[in-house]
């Protein structure tokens, strides 16, 4: 490490001193075409081709381009010296040209967020081939190739529309400084379906950390032959993100047993923590009346906010296990058998029970049961500021003593809802009784479509801002 940095030291103070500087302004990802001067290291002869490949493969995924002959020798002789692949890669993420190509990369339209520039960064196409490098020129055509490279922290797997095979397993570890990120470069335009042949249960399995999963549509609708899927995107790690996805016709034909399924589960199983579940739409889950497959199932810490979840056979968002810590927050849930259970039970590492869960903003419409708490709870749970409303069989069911706070018992009257619409409109007319009545604490700051919420236009129930 002592050679690595002494080696970088180097490099900046000849920049700086230099006169013909342009050459080895070079190391930090600026152009090469100036010829070498006397301060530019001797081309390496002990660099091999395999070495030289993987400097120019870092060029064009993170700077667009091929390294030319100055850069690739300076690089290779870098390499002879005691500089990692890793450190070359930080010096290209620091220069000026890199700056410049990934200034708000990734999709920021539809409620997703803006992706920070990463250092590694892969693409995928329908048109792609799985033998090629996946850089943007080259693209990998398959997500399974994909997760087999995006194993390293600070890397982004770009997704570009079209319908891929799903079933995959993706493992790699990212860290609370450099997430790995798997984004559709349109919102649900990179749709993912069942294999002609499927061999596991779960659309998309994720072991890994610090992981985001953003934008894709799962769609469960189409099953070929194998094993049924019961599982959407499911996440046993640590400080994972699933965000702006759409979830649907996903468990629908099983036979309803003990064996469950979810569209969006988030495990503590594999002691994952810190799940965020954000600004979904998941729907048509399971088959009618089934009490064992769930919307949204979430066992560990973490949130569930701006979500839109209906028509599912058991709970549009359901706690059990070890679920803890929880803040369930601006979601709109409707047209399901439960709206929203807050429990604990059958547990994996804790008897605790769900405890310090928040309940705020909500609507929950239309439901056979409201809001609920099951198995063991803590008497630190709050529900304030929900719409709980047209829920038959009861709007409420909490222990301990809880009560529900500031409730609205109203329709929330949506623009255009209906229980057997293929999409129903979720969002407020401007009579709707929820504009303004929320709580700004735990609220996101913006709704499901990106719209900011804000105190001068008062906090509105749900998932959309009016």
């Amino acid at each position: 490490m002592n050679k690595t940095f002494a080696f970088a030291s180097q490099v900046r103070h000849k920049a700086v001193l230099c006169g013909t500087a342009a050459v080895l302004l070079s190391a930090f990802g600026a152009s090469h075409a100036v010829a070498a001067t006397s301060a530019t290291p001797a081309a390496a002869a002990n660099a091999t081709t395999a070495q030289k490949n993987q400097i120019n493969q870092l060029y064009v995924d993170m700077l667009g381009r091929p390294a030319d002959a100055p850069g690739l020798a300076w690089w290779a002789q870098a390499l002879d010296n005691g500089v990692t692949m890793d450190d070359i890669a930080a010096q290209l993420k620091a220069s000026d040209e890199y700056a410049k190509r990934n200034t708000n990369v990734g999709p920021a339209a539809g409620g997703l967020p803006t992706i920070p520039a990463t250092t590694y960064n892969y693409y995928v196409s329908p048109t792609g081939s799985d033998s090629a490098n996946g850089s943007k020129t080259a693209p990998f055509k398959t997500l399974a190739q994909a997760a087999k490279v995006a194993t390293k922290a600070s890397t982004t797997v770009f997704v570009a529309p079209g319908t891929y095979a799903g079933g995959i397993k993706t493992t790699g570890n990212g860290t609370a400084a450099g997430r790995i990120y798997w984004v559709s470069t349109t919102k649900w335009g990179a749709k993912i379906v069942p294999p002609t042949n499927s061999t596991n249960k779960t659309a998309w399995d994720n072991r890994g950390n610090y992981v985001s999963i953003i934008g894709f549509d799962i769609d469960g609708s189409k099953i070929g032959s194998g094993t049924k899927w019961v599982l959407g995107i499911y996440t046993g790690g640590s400080y994972n993100v699933i965000q702006g996805n759409h979830v649907h016709h996903m468990a629908t034909t099983i036979p309803c047993n003990s064996a469950g399924g979810s569209a969006i589960g988030v495990d503590s199983y594999y002691k994952g923590v810190k799940g965020d579940v954000i600004g979904n739409t998941v729907n048509d889950i399971g088959p009618a009346g089934c009490t064992y497959v769930q919307g949204i199932y979430h066992s560990t810490s973490g949130t569930i906010m701006n979500n839109v979840v209906y028509r599912v056979g058991s709970a549009a968002i359901h706690l059990w296990h070890d679920a803890t810590d929880l803040k369930i927050i601006n979601n709109t849930v409707s047209s399901s058998v439960f709206g929203i259970i807050v429990g604990g039970g059958d547990y994996y590492f804790t008897s605790a029970g769900a405890n310090n869960v928040h309940v705020h903003n909500n609507i929950v419409f239309d439901n056979q049961y409201g809001i609920s708490e099951q198995g063991k709870t803590g008497t630190g749970n709050t529900y304030k500021n929900n719409l709980v409303f047209q829920n038959p069989k009861y709007n409420f069911q909490l222990r301990n003593g809880l009560t529900h706070t500031n409730t609205i018992s109203s329709n929330p009257l949506f623009d255009g809802y209906s229980r057997t619409a293929a999409l129903p409109n979720f969002k407020l007319t401007t009579s709707s009784p929820v504009i303004g009545r929320g709580l700004s604490t735990y609220a996101p700051a913006t709704d499901i479509d990106g719209r900011a919420r804000n105190a001068s236009t008062g906090f509105d129930l749900g998932a959309y801002q009016h």
